[in-house]
């Protein structure tokens, strides 16, 4: 059973930062776009390299079970917070859908900080519960 839980958290791990990675990615390629949408939306646009890093940097860290437990709460917080910055206007259509994914996200990532990354990881082969 052992083996199949951490075979689970694995797969776990390796699916929920698809959507970070992929949206870090895309930052990066679409930098100045990505700025000034965050400025519209009253976000200052020098939160954007910050951004970049959790989505595409943090993603990647719980893609191989690094500094999991941090970067899994940290990534929660943040999921949250977009969730109230950019998704409560739910008279566009699609917000309130993209609220309650980034509420459920968060939950991953909530449950993921608080039972770390499993045995298949870089953390476990440091020795390292953080």
């Amino acid at each position: 059973m052992k083996k199949l839980e951490d075979t689970g958290f694995l797969v776990a791990r390796i699916l929920m930062p698809i959507l970070f990675i992929v949206a870090g990615w895309g930052k990066i390629t679409g930098y100045a776009g990505t700025q000034q949408y965050m400025e519209a939306m009253g976000v200052p646009g020098f939160f954007l390299p910050l951004t970049i890093l959790l989505e595409f940097g943090g993603g990647l860290a719980i893609l191989f079970g690094f500094l999991t437990r941090f970067t899994a709460l940290f990534t929660a917080a943040f999921t949250l917070l977009t969730a109230f910055i950019f998704h409560t206007n739910f008279a566009e259509g699609p917000n309130s859908i993209m609220f309650m994914k980034n509420l459920s996200i968060s939950g991953g990532y909530l449950l993921l900080g608080l039972v770390g990354p499993g045995a298949y990881s870089i953390d476990r082969l440091l020795g390292k519960k953080w």
